[in-house]
């Protein structure tokens, strides 16, 4: 709720998650061949409490330098604060998120179809990304103090384009009118403070993929989000290293599904012109030659410019917030399977979701970074793909498929989902 002027109490707090730095897989472009070959910025967890005056309820949430949480990560976190605090923080009121970056280290969860370009489990990473979160939340929890919270939001220009336009469009034009753009420019920016105005921290959301370094990086980085946070943090940190100091900036993940930073769209990288097309392939190489570009000169500068501007509206937002937060805490756990739900396509028929698969198109990547085999966008099952990479998958888990009836949305798909453990 809003208005008022009720006060909270609130922690926050960082930690150093970052893992093995060479010879591991990186986590996010699924490409095996990306493999850690050095350290261009750490990775750190970045954890916010909130809790009632009375500290009956409370609220944890947690970004984190990753690619992703994983089931695996989010149970080993949530053992070691069991082990800790008793049940002070739970499944129903612990919040983890990834900022999504593509170029953190892998090898952290439990399904076989990421142990696939992890080349497995990777224990040390895991371990590093769980001390790290668990730190902290210690940290957040050490020093929790009266504060307020406030709320705002503003547009983030020049920062993002939608990398699949042509898939959108596929979209009802009753829903597609209801937006300027094909891309949510919104950031929504979390505001904390003591009791007496001094700043703890923020939680800032805002659409757009950590994959300003492309698939060509070796080196493990935070990439665009993690750098506007080191940015506001250098800000209000004044003369502390890097991950030093006592002001959180998260920069977390949010709507960011097919958006893309590349703000200059996709070119064939051996020839320079064009691919934005709907299968985004070029003339010569295909689908393998295309790539999205940055802003920048390169993709470090890129990273750069991206991260500068995400940084500026956030700092502006924050130095203009004024709706502030008051009510009760509230948060929820719940599971859904996703793969037995029934849907209400309309007043005669009713459909139901099925067992997770990759269809062909998912194999064919995005502009940020392409696919393997000769999978190519928008792929409804009638390309060359139907015929190489499916019998490869089919071959070997074919035990693990099982049948499917009436199902909603159904695509020719190569590989299960889930089903792959």
């Amino acid at each position: 709720t809003t208005g008022g002027s009720g006060n909270y109490l609130l922690g926050v707090g960082r930690a150093d998650c970052t893992g093995p730095v060479a010879e591991i897989p990186l986590m996010g472009y699924a490409n095996p061949d990306q493999v850690g070959g050095g350290l261009l910025t750490r990775l750190y967890s970045r954890a916010f409490i909130v809790a009632e005056p009375n500290d009956s309820r409370r609220v944890v949430f947690v970004s984190i330098d990753i690619g992703m949480v994983s089931q695996r990560l989010r149970l080993e976190v949530l053992k070691e604060l069991k082990s800790k605090y008793g049940e002070l923080y739970r499944r129903d009121n612990v919040i983890l998120s990834g900022t999504h970056t593509h170029s953190g280290p892998g090898g952290y969860f439990q399904y076989t179809l990421f142990w696939i370009t992890s080349k497995g489990l990777i224990k040390p990473n895991l371990s590093a990304i769980v001390n790290g979160i668990v730190k902290s939340i210690d940290i957040a929890h050490q020093n929790m103090k009266r504060g307020r919270l406030f709320l705002n939001r503003g547009i983030v220009e020049n920062s993002q384009i939608n990398r699949s336009p042509y898939s959108y469009l596929q979209n009802p034009a009753s829903e597609r009118s209801r937006y300027s753009t094909n891309t949510d420019k919104e950031m929504v920016m979390l505001k904390m403070v003591d009791e007496n105005g001094h700043d703890l921290g923020l939680i800032s959301w805002f659409a757009v993929h950590p994959v300003s370094m492309n698939n060509t990086n070796h080196l493990v980085n935070s990439d665009n989000m993690g750098y506007a946070s080191l940015l506001f943090e250098q800000e209000k940190n004044k003369g502390a290293l890097p991950g030093e100091g006592s002001f959180v900036a998260a920069f977390a993940s949010s709507n960011l599904g097919d958006v893309s930073p590349n703000t200059k769209g996709p070119f064939c990288i051996n020839t320079g012109e064009s691919c934005d097309n709907p299968q985004s392939t070029c003339p010569v190489g295909g689908a393998s030659m295309c790539m999205a570009m940055g802003p920048g000169t390169d993709m470090f500068d890129s990273t750069r410019i991206i991260a500068q501007n995400i940084y500026l509206k956030a700092k502006e937002l924050y130095t203009s917030a004024a709706q502030e937060l008051t009510g009760p805490l509230l948060s929820a756990h719940q599971w859904v399977n996703m793969s037995d739900v029934q849907v209400q396509l309309n007043a005669t028929h009713t459909v139901k979701t099925c067992k997770p698969a990759l269809g062909h198109s998912f194999a064919a990547g995005t502009i940020d970074g392409v696919g393997a085999f000769n999978f190519t966008q928008g792929d409804l099952g009638s390309g060359s793909c139907r015929g190489c990479a499916a019998v490869v998958f089919k071959r070997c888990f074919s035990s693990r498929l099982s049948r499917r009836g009436p199902v909603l949305g159904q695509h020719p798909g190569p590989a299960p989902g889930r089903a792959i453990q």
